[in-house]
């Protein structure tokens, strides 16, 4: 509820007052038919508690509901002005404002924050010419390369249909059918699987970005955000030990503290002519670039250096899409990536409203001018507030009314020569080889976590799933395959 600067009972208070301002006599009881009589009709303050009580919450996230966040600062400390035109990387030392929301993906937000489970790594950076979200998460590959398989994986990783109850069976069925799974089931089945806290995860975007520069020159852009905190993790019986809530509580404690949470960022980048010729597809989700091939290139610093003030107004409400772009940033043939540009931002009218853009954490700093109107919330568009133009073009430039601005055009995207419109199986690409070279380079007693999270969840599921996996594991790396597949029988005959 609103609070006005009225006169109290306590001069160091303010009066409490209903949504409409209005000043409350008594928050305590209702007003009723005699001591011992009904509740009357014209209890319209208990109405409007009810009412507003009812309706407190939006819907939550489907994935990514369970979630963290603070404000913070990027700092540039190499410049990519050769690279994009971005405004925010151009010159060492600017600073930019930024929101950071990890969260877990899987569960809800009663769910633990030291589930099994990738933890998302969300970025907006709120520039002089917009905001650009990186949506990333704290891996550097997916399960998928195709959206169109998204909803099924998700059902696969949440709870039964039937029981309620967590599915190893559907868990590694979905796999089993999508080798493309192999390389990030082997990351989130390691020692890394479950971070210690936020502040102790690497962030990714995952996808393969593009910049573009004053010359019209494109680059893909991967970028890495690496913790200074040093990665820490936790096996499956520490985690379990841990409580539900305590990476949330760990980020607001150490920001609270002044020991403020920061990251190394980097990125690789390739050039359009070295993405027709590499022999990786360089907008497979599923893979990494080498880091032999395509260097770190250190680019900042980004810190977090405040908490929130109000969980649901900021962390819950925040809404990150990767098609909030800026000048000098774009997207790339990613099929995954491409999926998102429309599923977030629709996400994101559904949960919270269409002028979801308009509440204070996801309001870019900067002017917004536009033609767009109305709808839930919607606040006063200063656009049309001087000649009443709601659309465009007009003949009322004069008028300020906004105008294109085609100095800041994109590039255009290569595409495959000759391509043809068709659909194309990427199922049988090559799901097995990275996913080998990492397990080649654990040590012995990362292998053997890595294999023992497996068999726990691969031994509850039916044999012919079973097979599948153990051909994968195989098919990756010979000495991955067998410990697994020794590990499950050894479950099995002790089961």
């Amino acid at each position: 509820m609103s609070q006005c600067p009225f006169s109290g009972k306590n001069p160091q208070s303010v009066t409490l007052t209903s949504a409409n301002g209005a000043p409350v006599a008594n928050d305590n009881q209702s007003r009723t038919a005699g001591r011992r009589g009904p509740v009357t009709f014209d209890n319209h303050y208990l109405f409007e508690k009810l009412a507003h009580f009812n309706r407190e919450r939006i819907p939550e996230r489907v994935v990514h509901a369970r979630g963290s966040a603070a404000y913070g600062t990027f700092t540039l400390t190499n410049s990519l002005s050769d690279y994009t035109i971005a405004d925010f990387l151009q010159q060492e030392g600017q600073q930019t404002p930024v929101f950071l929301r990890f969260s877990t993906v899987g569960g809800g937000q009663d769910s633990s924050d030291y589930a099994r489970d990738p933890r998302g790594f969300a970025v907006k950076f709120y520039t002089e010419q917009g905001n650009w979200d990186m949506v990333g998460n704290n891996t550097p590959v997916f399960f998928l390369r195709d959206g169109i398989k998204f909803p099924d994986f998700i059902h696969s990783q949440k709870k039964n249909p039937r029981t309620n109850l967590p599915d190893p069976q559907a868990v590694y069925e979905f796999w089993a059918n999508n080798p493309q799974s192999l390389h990030q089931s082997t990351i989130l089945m390691s020692d890394r699987g479950i971070p210690l806290s936020y502040r102790h995860v690497n962030g990714y975007s995952s996808h393969t970005l593009s910049l573009w520069n004053s010359k019209g020159e494109r680059y893909w852009v991967k970028w890495h955000f690496k913790t200074n905190q040093g990665i820490k993790t936790l096996t499956t019986e520490e985690a379990a030990q841990m409580p539900a809530f305590g990476a949330q509580q760990d980020l607001v404690a150490s920001i609270d503290n002044g020991d403020f949470p920061s990251w190394t960022v980097k990125v690789q980048i390739m050039t359009e002519e070295e993405a027709r010729s590499y022999h990786i597809n360089p907008f497979d989700l599923t893979k990494v670039w080498p880091h032999k091939d395509f260097p770190l290139k250190e680019i900042g610093q980004l810190e977090l250096n405040r908490n929130v003030d109000n969980y649901f107004a900021e962390t819950e409400q925040a809404a990150f899409a990767p098609n909030n772009l800026v000048p000098g940033i774009g997207v790339s043939p990613d099929r995954m990536l491409q999926a998102r540009l429309l599923a977030y931002q629709d996400a994101h009218r559904y949960r919270v409203g269409a002028n979801v853009n308009q509440i204070p954490v996801n309001a870019p700093k900067c002017p917004v001018h536009n033609y767009q109107r109305d709808g839930a919330f919607a606040g006063i568009n200063p656009a049309l507030a001087s000649s009443g133009a709601n659309f465009y073009p007009n003949n009322r430039a004069m008028a300020g009314e906004p105008a294109e601005a085609v100095q800041y055009a994109e590039p255009p995207m290569p595409l495959e020569q000759d391509a043809w419109l068709d659909i194309y199986d990427t199922q049988d690409d090559d799901n097995f080889s990275q996913a080998g070279e990492l397990y080649r380079i654990m040590n012995e007693s990362q292998k053997q976590q890595l294999v023992s999270n497996i068999a726990d969840g691969l031994s509850q599921a039916t044999a012919d799933v079973q097979e599948a996996m153990f051909a994968q594991y195989d098919a990756a790396d010979e000495d991955y395959g067998r410990r697994v597949k020794e590990a499950v029988m050894v479950r099995l005959t002790a089961g």
